[in-house]
């Protein structure tokens, strides 16, 4: 058994139900772009070469890399790297992405594949059940955030079932979800990257009101959308419309 590194926050899939399960949520079909991050020791890997004629996996883990190699499969496109500094459009479009995500930069990933939305097909990911409640999370809760709402304007979101820490070697000390992700064929968002900028700036202080966090931004004289409240207690549509506002304002300053 390969042993686990804690620098890339490795747990590995060891429960071959859950990995039936996820082969069937994914349901790959033969011609299928697909792209595994992070694949670790082969748990999904390997089931999907069964399935599809090509498949393109990036791990940054070189010894992962050699174990994965060892298996001499010619379907398997293997790429040794950092998916955050992955090209994306140096792959067939449009991508089926997959993967077990490391839990310790999740967010950083989801926000990356973002930028490249316009390629892809769906996404079905593993990730800690506490980041899938933060991304479905609704307006008034405590966990509803950035992430909540950024990813919500641009993909339809769904969590499938939940996965337990015995599932894994190193058992982790948190819950896993698997959630599936797919672009929205239209984006309420007119201009991105205010719109995350704007969204980001309102969750940067959580337990201070809008009129102080966007303060840089607008008044209230500026929008019909009450400032006094915090960020958590706004949708996505109070988001849009903030959106709208600001860009009325100041139509030079987009970016």
């Amino acid at each position: 058994m390969y042993k686990a590194r804690k620098r890339f926050g490795q747990n590995f899939l060891i429960d071959d139900t859950i990995i039936e399960h996820i082969i069937a949520a994914i349901a790959p079909k033969k011609d299928d772009n697909l792209l595994e991050i992070g694949p670790g020791t082969g748990a999904i890997t390997l089931p999907l070469l069964e399935k599809v004629s090509q498949l393109h996996a990036i791990e940054i883990d070189t010894n992962l890399v050699a174990l994965l190699k060892s298996f001499k499969k010619n379907n398997l496109d293997l790429h040794q790297g950092d998916i955050l500094k992955f090209d994306l459009n140096t792959l067939p479009r449009p991508l089926r992405i997959v993967g077990n995500l490391p839990y310790n930069i999740s967010s950083p990933i989801l926000f990356h594949l973002l930028e490249y939305r316009m390629r892809i097909q769906d996404m079905t990911f593993m990730l800690q059940k506490e980041v899938v409640e933060r991304i479905t999370a609704k307006n008034g809760s405590k966990i509803y955030g950035r992430l909540s709402v950024i990813m919500r304007a641009f993909f339809s979101v769904e969590l499938l079932f939940i996965v337990p820490p015995e599932s894994f070697n190193p058992a982790p000390k948190v819950k896993s979800a698997i959630i599936h992700l797919k672009p929205l064929i239209k984006t309420p968002v007119s201009n991105k990257p205010l719109f995350t900028k704007l969204v980001a700036a309102a969750f940067s202080q959580r337990r201070k009101t809008l009129k102080n966090c966007l303060k840089s931004f607008l008044t209230q004289q500026q929008t019909e959308i009450d400032l006094s409240q915090r960020a958590e207690m706004l949708t996505l549509a109070d988001f849009i419309t903030l959106t709208q506002d600001l860009e009325a304002r100041q139509p030079q300053n987009l970016l």
